[in-house]
């Protein structure tokens, strides 16, 4: 066993784990944070993807330990208490999602991109959602949702509704 000390979602975590346990399985079953999903457990699908120090990690194929010292950001740490997140009301308005599956993967994907590139152009955001699958919607409307939250993140009015 191992002790890990991360901060997730703004709260300093400690936990024993296994050397093998997998990132999400932590923050699913030790923590609660079942926003975080498991599509393929191969790293293919990013339903898994949180923010590992502001970037985008697939948190099925990441131990634990690799975590350490680190913040960890999982798409229930987005809102800010009642309030959506600009990218979380931007799928709502835009119909980003369907089933909703692959959405907080895809949110993730977003905050990450959005946190480094606030202005980004279709083609970033096509390429910063790459690793992400979704069997629902076809990806127009989660660009144009990922749109939409750059714009108010950015504080104009960047993306307009799908």
């Amino acid at each position: 066993m191992t002790t890990v000390r991360l901060t997730v979602n703004g709260a300093a975590v400690s936990r024993e784990v296994e050397n093998r346990t997998l990132l999400v399985d932590l923050l699913r079953t030790q923590l609660g944070l079942t926003g975080t999903h498991v599509g393929c457990d191969t790293s293919q699908c990013g339903c898994c993807t949180v923010l590992v120090d502001g970037m985008p990690a697939k948190s099925c194929t990441m131990l634990a330990v690799q975590a350490d010292n680190t913040k960890v950001t999982t798409v229930e740490g987005l809102a800010r208490g009642e309030a959506m997140h600009p990218i979380q009301q931007a799928f709502v308005d835009c119909h980003g999602l369907q089933c909703g599956f692959c959405t907080p993967g895809m949110m993730m994907a977003a905050a990450g991109l959005l946190e480094k590139n606030t202005r980004p152009t279709d083609a970033e955001i096509v390429q910063a959602i790459e690793g992400n699958l979704c069997r629902c919607t076809g990806y127009v409307n989660i660009v144009a949702a990922i749109k939409q939250a750059a714009g108010v993140m950015a504080g104009g009015k960047q993306g307009a509704k799908a």
